[in-house]
């Protein structure tokens, strides 16, 4: 028995014993913050994948101006593809071609007729006036009460300028162009001179510049006057009244074109301004001649001295109108999503995410380049210049985008308001009988 008892408890010891050993052999290994990372990156994937494979197949219909030569024709091509490998059960038709009259004749009576596609990427100026008569597309602030992040990557003042005519926003852009004050910022150092950012800044630099032989201004009054007839005007009258077509001369407008002889009388012009052209005068700042010129973002890949020349916003005329950082630029297309996706379940997600894949921050960067101006607050590009950045810290601070003049005139009157600029710096013939046969031409 006493044997028996001494079994009984060897074998109970063994049991144990065994018992431990599993224990231990069924441990959960210590995993590593970078092994967890993977994991998670794991579960999170088979996630999304999970997500694809409960939606139902989509086909979306898409059109873009991204077609033939443009240069981001390859760049959208490429977004394309990769927004159909992270989304698999989107499938993207998509018939993107070059913006011209054919196209745009194609597209109007494709809306026309009910055949619009489900995203498309088009102007939203007074060339979208056939496609927005349709009624066809979505606002963006309808589409905000569904999905408050749409076009959230997207600058305020962005979506300000891609509005339509009739102001309401329904196009989310990519890109766009400004025009600012280029400045030698080493001929202001020079001479002890603050940037002109305010209007006593400028008057101050006009006198001194004078006073020790350098041109103030470069800028060619008889062949592009342009751009100070958009920011003098814009200036005076504020971005509204600007904006306006009046059937007689608005005072602010007058009263902007007449700082044309108050600048012309402090000298601030080249003594031969009525008679060189604009390349003359783009090669007078250039070559350190002048020290500031108005000019678009075209302007600034062509300056020689990427390291010395920045971009300001033009200061604000005595007794102006226009807010500080005013700038005149264009935004002249967006993508719009249609109500006949909007209006189909699974198509309006997908579309969603189409134009926010085409307009985050990343999508705009690759379509920007460090070139014009990008619709989202974008970082600068590693290879861009002291001058390229400046352009891009200008037109980001931008408190309003106001489109140039020449986008609210005929082509007739916009001629006549060019060519009577030389009389008016002189003294020879009043902005306001200039400004009402401008306009009375614009009338018919």
């Amino acid at each position: 028995m006493k044997n028996f008892k001494k079994q009984i408890a060897f074998l109970l010891t063994l049991i144990l014993a065994a018992a431990v050993l599993s224990a231990c052999g069924t441990t959960k290994p210590t995993v590593s913050k970078e092994e967890n990372g993977e994991k998670g990156e794991k579960v999170e994937e088979k996630g999304k994948e999970e997500s694809n494979a409960k939606s139902n197949p989509v086909t979306l219909t898409t059109v873009s101006m991204f077609g033939g030569t443009d240069p981001n024709a390859a760049n959208y091509q490429a977004i394309n593809e990769q927004f159909m490998k992270d989304y698999d059960y989107i499938t993207i038709e998509d018939d993107s071609q070059s913006s011209d009259q054919d196209w745009k004749a194609k597209i109007a009576a494709d809306f026309a007729v009910g055949n619009e596609p489900d995203v498309i990427q088009y102007f939203t100026d007074a060339n979208a006036s056939d496609v927005l008569a349709a009624n066809k597309l979505v606002s963006i602030e309808e589409i905000k009460k569904s999905y408050p992040n749409y076009a959230g990557d997207t600058l305020d003042s962005a979506l300000i300028a891609a509005a339509n005519p009739d102001g309401v926003e329904r196009a989310v852009p990519t890109t766009g162009y400004w025009e600012g004050l280029f400045c030698n910022k080493d001929l202001f150092d020079q001479y002890g001179l603050e940037l002109p950012t305010d209007w006593d800044k400028m008057e101050t630099a006009i006198k001194t510049f004078k006073e020790n032989g350098i041109i103030p201004i470069a800028v060619s009054l008889n062949n592009v006057p342009h751009y100070w007839i958009e920011f003098l005007m814009l200036s005076a009258a504020g971005p509204e009244d600007y904006a306006i077509v009046p059937k007689t001369a608005p005072e602010d407008w007058c009263k902007g074109l007449a700082m044309f002889k108050t600048l012309r009388d402090m000298g601030a012009f080249p003594v031969d301004t009525d008679t060189i052209d604009n390349d003359f005068a783009g090669e007078l700042f250039k070559n350190k001649q002048a020290a500031m010129q108005l000019d678009g973002s075209w302007y600034a890949g062509g300056v020689p001295d990427q390291e010395n020349t920045v971009v300001t916003a033009f200061p604000v005329i005595p007794g102006g109108k226009a807010p500080a950082g005013s700038m005149v630029g264009g935004i002249s297309s967006g993508f719009y999503i249609t109500k006949k996706a909007w209006d189909d379940p699974d198509k309006r997600d997908a579309a969603v995410k189409f134009v926010m894949a085409h307009t985050n921050k990343d999508a705009v960067t690759t379509y920007w380049g460090g070139n014009g101006q990008a619709a989202a607050k974008v970082d600068p590009l590693d290879d861009m210049t002291p001058l390229g950045i400046s352009g891009l810290n200008y037109s980001s601070a931008a408190t309003c985008i106001s489109a140039p003049t020449d986008s609210r005139l005929s082509q007739e009157a916009y001629n006549i308001l060019v060519a009577g600029i030389v009389d008016v710096s002189t003294g020879a013939r009043t902005p306001e009988d200039l400004l009402n046969e401008v306009l009375q031409v614009n009338a018919k």
